[in-house]
């Protein structure tokens, strides 16, 4: 057992203790890769201590990754890198450039010695309850993109609560969890009234809405949009098999529709702002230069990450509203 020290009244609370012993063990290669740690039983005899207490630093060097624990036979050493303090589950929907500067905002900010995991689940339920469960216990912290996958709280619950952060979309099932979210309804209703006065010159605003990706808060926010303030409108699943009119105003979530669009256009040298409009979703680099700007209605993603970062340093149980803007460029 000496391994392990443990001193009494000395303002560390025990497992704390535990783990600073095994952490200078591994420093001093005492222990080494693949070594077996005392039994959770044999430090609770050699120190009084209660069995949660033992668990309880265990466990943090397990989430941490330097240790890892074989059922009936006790706990071993994983890895010798002490010096990573957080471990940290980041799950995605997918990879496009938007998630890309989120994460690396998040990584700018969150500090030294901490190990971010990525995975995405790709809008697949089964995916999602995969990766969840295969990671429960392993991390400090998750981080969990959820998008509009039904049943999302039911697969999220037998993680720990209070190491669980929500990302980019929320709903009422997850509300007992920390976020960082947009509110995609609000955000295009104060869009559109944004540009509500360069609106008023199309005859027709068309929201292309597949609805497997989307969130579902956009529809709802453009139809109380086009209601309240009389516009006519549609809302389409695809733009395939369909032609510009003139005086259409196309509202674009997903890029591919985008450049379906732009191309569909220049085929009929229609003028992009003069004879249709478009308002793009998600800002990027490209949108700046593409058809002499594509105006686009966007959240802040690097701010997103470094108040994701943010959350994480500081323990921080609230759920916070991305700030959304309207940004006007020549294809409005």
């Amino acid at each position: 057992m000496n391994i392990i020290s443990i001193q009494n009244n000395i303002g560390l609370p025990k497992y704390k203790q535990i783990i600073l012993s095994i952490e200078k063990a591994i420093e001093e290669e005492k222990l080494v890769k693949g070594d077996r740690l005392p039994s959770v039983n044999k430090v609770c005899l050699a120190f009084s201590l209660s069995r949660d207490t033992v668990l309880l630093g265990y466990d943090e060097l397990k989430k941490r990754g330097i240790i890892y624990a074989i059922p009936g036979k006790g706990y071993y050493v994983k890895s010798v890198e002490i010096t990573i303090k957080q471990k940290i589950f980041l799950l995605f929907d997918e990879l496009n450039s938007f998630k890309e500067d989120i994460y690396n905002s998040f990584l700018q900010h969150i500090g030294k010695n901490v190990q971010v995991d990525i995975f995405f689940h790709h809008f697949n339920a089964q995916v999602f309850q995969k990766l969840i469960n295969d990671s429960n216990g392993n991390y400090t912290k998750y981080i969990i993109m959820p998008t509009n996958l039904n049943n999302v709280a039911s697969f999220i619950k037998n993680l720990p609560v209070g190491e669980v952060i929500i990302l980019d979309q929320t709903n009422p099932d997850l509300k007992i969890y920390p976020a960082i979210y947009q509110n995609h309804q609000k955000d295009i209703v104060e869009g559109l009234i944004k540009g509500k006065a360069r609106l008023s010159k199309y005859k027709k605003l068309i929201l292309i809405f597949p609805g497997f990706r989307e969130p579902l808060g956009m529809k709802i926010g453009f139809e109380d949009f086009c209601t309240e303030h009389h516009f006519e409108y549609e809302i389409i699943t695809e733009f395939t098999n369909r032609e510009i009119t003139l005086g259409d105003l196309y509202i674009i979530p997903n890029d591919r529709d985008l450049v379906l669009v732009i191309e569909d256009a220049r085929n009929k040298n229609l003028k992009l702002g003069v004879d249709f409009g478009i308002i793009s979703y998600n800002e990027t680099p490209l949108k700046k230069i593409v058809a002499s700007g594509i105006t686009t209605i966007s959240t802040h993603f690097e701010m997103m990450g470094k108040i994701l970062a943010d959350m994480v340093v500081k323990g921080s149980k609230e759920q916070i509203e991305n700030k959304s803007s309207l940004i006007i460029r020549n294809s409005l």
